[in-house]
């Protein structure tokens, strides 16, 4: 199951290997993604991501965003901003052990709730179930926090309980360790899906089609429908 994983993953990704690859590398080599903002915010992602995303917000339509990584808070700025064009009751809760550098926009919307605690932190999953209890509906979660192996492969687990079918989950910087970029950073995102599925093959759905509709993603192999 998992070998057949990763040619499923590198043979969808084919495409990337010429202009794809060469564009990806560009951006992060030349560190573009750390001067990408939202609305003054910084947001440290790929802008085809970002409007990915709000095309899969857009068509999902949950009533609870999940964001594991706040860092500046752009992103979260970014998702509250969509939700609340979609003209739909939602709860959106950003998680992050440091919150020294979020922006006062997000801490001061009125829809985002942080969390000052590590993912980990089994108040955070208490409180995703309580939020799922009030926000019925499909949930997205994004994973960008910690991007070493053991950190993303435990994250998965413990939101395995509170995640149904029908929720989106992107697992981000899946492009570490030669996915193609940065080859010398070790076991990471794209590895710990590896092992998810190793240990849970049935979870979750690729969605190919988001992964590769821009040419290029953060995310390789980290589109994620849960069945």
């Amino acid at each position: 199951m998992l070998t057949n994983f990763v040619r499923q993953i590198h043979a969808r990704l084919g495409f990337f290997r010429s202009a794809g690859t060469r564009y990806h590398l560009w951006y992060y080599r030349h560190h573009v993604w750390d001067t990408v903002t939202w609305l003054g915010v910084k947001t440290l992602k790929s802008p085809a991501d970002m409007w990915n995303y709000q095309e899969i917000l857009y068509y999902l339509k949950p009533s609870i965003v999940i964001e594991f990584g706040t860092r500046y808070g752009g992103s979260a700025l970014f998702f509250a901003v969509v939700m609340r064009h979609l003209g739909k009751r939602f709860k959106l809760i950003s998680v992050d052990i440091d919150a020294a550098n979020i922006s006062p926009d997000t801490r001061n919307d009125p829809d985002i709730e942080l969390l000052t605690l590590s993912t980990l932190d089994p108040r955070v999953v208490e409180r995703i179930a309580t939020l799922r209890r009030e926000y019925k509906g499909p949930a997205f979660v994004i994973l960008d926090s910690d991007h070493s192996k053991a950190h993303v492969l435990a994250e998965m687990k413990a939101l395995r309980p509170v995640l149904v079918s029908g929720d989106y989950m992107v697992v981000e910087d899946s492009n570490l360790n030669g996915h193609p970029v940065w080859p010398s950073y070790g076991p990471g995102p794209f590895e710990a899906i590896q092992e998810y599925f190793r240990e849970y093959p049935e979870d979750y759905q690729c969605d190919a089609a988001r992964e590769g509709k821009f040419g290029f993603t953060f995310a390789t192999g980290g589109f994620l429908i849960r069945r």
